[in-house]
């Protein structure tokens, strides 16, 4: 496994690297609480669950980049309020 690729130990296929990372995380840190791992698989998960919560922020801040720069291209700023049914 990479230190650097987030999806090489998610088996979850078609999901965006983002979500990916996310449930390659909880599952580390649901390993980690049951607290069965030696010190050095835990050290290891600790690790490695550092490196995917870097790499969530830094896509959390890219996504708030982009709708920062969205809103500042629209007319008059103001998009509405976020309506999930509407398509």
């Amino acid at each position: 496994m990479s230190e650097t690729d987030p999806q090489e130990s998610a088996p979850q296929g078609d999901l965006p690297d983002f979500e990916r990372s996310v449930a390659e995380l909880e599952a580390l840190i649901e390993r980690m609480e049951q607290g069965e791992q030696s010190l050095e698989e835990a050290l290891r998960d600790f690790e490695r669950g550092i490196h995917l919560t870097r790499h969530c922020q830094k896509a959390l801040s890219a996504a708030e980049q982009k709708v920062s720069i969205l809103l500042e291209n629209s007319e008059d700023g103001d998009v509405g309020p976020f309506r999930p049914d509407d398509s």
